[in-house]
């Protein structure tokens, strides 16, 4: 028997919903859409990266990670071809760039307006 799993949705919890997709469609192009009353972007037909409220009190992740706190779960990895005006764009959109960096010059992580990590790195 053969059995097909395939990814359909990628779901980042949040605080603001509408405000993180946005972000994520200004820094990507991708195109926005809404499912499950969630927004939500199109990386291809077969796949979403969807924007969900919590239904609890959101603690932003901790980057590098420190115990007790609270740990980053997910991070997305975006290849660019120019770091540093990739970089300059995700932070006139509301990105920060994290204080520690260990890409050398290949990647840079950033936190998104709500502080999950994701890196900008040169796209091979």
């Amino acid at each position: 028997m053969s059995i097909k799993i395939s990814l359909t949705h990628i779901f980042i919890d949040c605080k603001d919903p509408a405000g993180l997709q946005e972000f994520y469609h200004k820094l990507t192009g991708l195109e926005k859409c809404k499912m499950y009353n969630s927004p939500g972007l199109v990386i291809n037909k077969d796949l979403m990266l969807m924007f969900s409220a919590c239904d609890f009190d959101y603690i932003p992740p901790v980057w590098p990670e420190e115990d007790g706190m609270q740990q980053k779960q997910i991070h997305l990895d975006f290849g660019v071809e120019d770091l540093d005006a990739s970089v300059a764009y995700a932070v006139e959109l509301g990105a920060v760039k994290a204080p520690q960096q260990y890409g050398v010059n290949h990647w840079v992580t950033l936190f998104d307006p709500e502080g999950h990590p994701f890196c900008l790195g040169i796209d091979d």
